[in-house]
């Protein structure tokens, strides 16, 4: 889904090239600087999201036409033309690698992992809404975060009686200002951009844009409707601002490569940019076939005012007597040169998204150096899992600061970001290292790695297995008494008496 937002901002804001100098002021919807120089890298991305239908419908703004191309010859072309995704492909991918596994949750009140069952109020838990917000949010724009609400009513009192979780990506963050508070870098400012939907009528809608304003124990919200003129005003009958109980802006930015504050370069551009070389050169290749597949006629000794000669099949050719008709092919010779290209150009994609992020080259190697390609890529793929891990454990504190807990707890995203399970061995040498006489780990350790291993259920909690197992032993100790005694009231001259005395009494 593209973020029609960007759709917007030109003809707001005009060219971006003329409000990239500096600016002494800025209107509420005005994005900040940081946004105008991040602006133009997100365009190419966007058009690729919509497919080969967006891309034809751009027409000349993604597929050039030549010189001397005629716009008939353009517009065949350009019908011809599709868009191979391998953008949209390595963006799922990536994403769905780093949620591969459940988020794991520490020291996490029960009061908050319910609310994360529901973590947006749209039905979405905690592992869902993180993978949407690394899929299309975090690793598309390199830049995003995370707003806990807790909206209050016209009352005064808690409207929703719970925090929920908002996630933004990069276009919508339009502005914030930076301060140095109790010794760390802190929000002092954010504007943050939301499209919501109003009735209108009896049965109608109108989408409208707002600026929700946020400042440590304060918000505002500038809408923009038909009502409004199309400008933005601060909503009215205080309903436009209110404060809040925290003493900090509750939103957790994060992070890919990081350029500034709230500015960050896309982690898949060079991606986007090899998507793009494919598409042109791919609507190049079909339109040489399309072209190369019909044989031209080709007339020697006819007269010069005779421009055509008709041919087909059921087509008589009437020629002078000196007169010749050839029909003239390509020899195929350049299509192998086409085709190498579009391969070459595949393998770079591939190159970048798999090997430079995961170090897995499609190409023969040695041992040793698959292991250090590895690593080099899991740590670019680890850095990203990290800045999400800090992002959730943000946003845990600040909900736990909304119901007053002291404890907020801890999130750790997993780090096996591909298939890695444990064969029959290494399980057994597990289970050795913890059954033998002295045990190497204890039994959480062991069903960690095990779990981390891939040999239990993807939704197997190990804190609550512990707690099952160690149930079930106090369970068996009970059942074995129970047994042992009843065994020792059935034996001859033992009564019940002496069975309720101590043993020292009994003896």
């Amino acid at each position: 889904m593209t973020n029609s937002w960007l759709t917007e901002a030109q003809p707001i804001w005009g060219n971006v090239a003329d409000v990239i100098g500096s600016r002494k002021d800025l209107k509420v919807e005005e994005p900040a600087l940081s946004w105008q120089r991040q602006w133009p890298r997100w365009q190419l991305i966007e058009a690729l999201l919509q497919g080969t239908y967006g891309m034809q419908q751009a027409g000349r703004s993604w597929l050039p036409q030549e010189p001397l191309e005629e716009n008939e010859s353009y517009a065949i072309r350009l019908s011809n033309s599709t868009l191979t995704p391998y953008y949209i492909n390595m963006e799922a991918m990536l994403a769905g690698m780093l949620t591969r596994k459940p988020i794991r949750l520490e020291n996490v009140s029960d009061t908050i992992t319910e609310h994360l069952y529901d973590a947006d109020l749209q039905g979405n838990n905690l592992d869902r809404l993180i993978h949407d917000f690394a899929r299309t949010k975090l690793l598309r724009y390199g830049l995003a975060g995370i707003l806990v609400d807790y909206p209050v009513a016209d009352d005064g009192s808690q409207d929703l009686n719970r925090p929920y979780w908002i996630a933004y990506g990069a276009p919508d963050i339009i502005g914030g200002r930076f301060d140095v508070v109790g010794g760390s870098m802190q929000l002092t400012q954010l504007r943050l951009h939301e499209r919501i939907t109003i009735p209108y009528g009896d049965f109608g809608e109108e989408v409208a844009s707002q600026i929700r304003v946020l400042e440590p124990g304060r918000w505002r919200i500038y809408r923009r409707t038909h009502e409004t003129g199309g400008n933005f005003k601060l909503l009215p009958d205080g309903k436009g601002e209110g404060t809040t109980t925290l003493d900090r802006i509750p939103f957790s930015p994060c992070y890919t490569q990081k350029l500034g504050e709230l500015e960050a370069r896309p982690p898949l551009e060079e991606i986007a940019w090899l998507n793009l070389k494919d598409y042109r050169r791919e609507s190049d290749f079909a339109n040489q076939l399309h072209v190369a597949a019909l044989p031209l006629k080709f007339g020697f000794g006819f007269p010069s005012d005779m421009s055509e000669v008709a041919g087909g099949p059921d087509t008589l050719i009437g020629a002078p007597a000196d007169a010749r008709v050839q029909m003239l092919e390509s020899s195929g010779s350049s299509y192998q040169w086409q085709m190498q290209h579009l391969e070459r150009i595949e393998k770079q994609i591939n190159h970048l998204g798999v090997a430079t992020i995961l170090g897995q080259k499609m190409v023969a190697e040695t041992e040793a150096s698959k292991a250090i390609d590895r690593s080099q890529g899991d740590a670019s793929l680890q850095q990203i899992a990290q800045a999400m891990q800090d992002c959730i454990d943000n946003c845990l504190r600040f909900h736990a600061a909304y119901l007053s807990e002291t404890q907020p707890g801890n999130c750790l995203i997993s780090r096996n970001f591909v298939s890695a399970k444990l064969d029959s061995q290494q399980v057994s040498t597990i289970l050795s290292g913890y059954n033998s006489a002295k045990p190497l780990y204890t039994q959480e350790t062991a069903l960690r790695m095990l779990n981390d291993g891939e040999w239990l259920p993807a939704d197997f909690d190990v804190e609550e297995e512990i707690l099952a197992t160690e149930a079930l032993a106090e369970q068996r100790i009970q059942e074995a008494q129970d047994a042992m005694n009843g065994a020792a009231r059935a034996l001859p001259g033992v009564t019940a008496t002496d069975q309720q005395r101590p043993d020292s009494e009994a003896s």
